[in-house]
């Protein structure tokens, strides 16, 4: 069992040898357990910002980044858009060249 923060680990494989590991978190007089993928731990793994920082954390940033954006991001990608369609934009190559890269 390795312990990540609140969050504990337990690798339970099935009958087809596929693991799966079950994350529980222990708060109070609550617990709550789910099971995810290998594929999904390593992807969370990925996603942490620094070596002590918790599943929690991470999965409470990736909700945070996936909530919706507010009215005033939303009209600045519109206006953005608007922009590159009527060709108002410049390229990475015109960047370069006044800025003498």
């Amino acid at each position: 069992m390795v312990l990540a923060g609140s969050l504990f680990f337990r690798v339970f494989f099935l009958a087809r040898t596929k693991a799966l590991y079950t994350m529980a978190s222990y708060r109070c007089a609550m617990a709550t357990t789910i099971q995810v993928s290998e594929k999904l731990v390593a992807a969370l793994k990925q996603r942490k910002l620094y070596g002590k920082e918790s599943y929690e954390e991470v999965i409470w940033d990736a909700l945070e980044e996936s909530k919706e954006l507010n009215e005033e991001t939303k009209r600045a990608v519109m206006q953005a858009r608007a922009e590159i369609r009527t060709g108002k934009f410049h390229t990475h190559e015109q960047v370069r060249k006044s800025l003498g890269l």
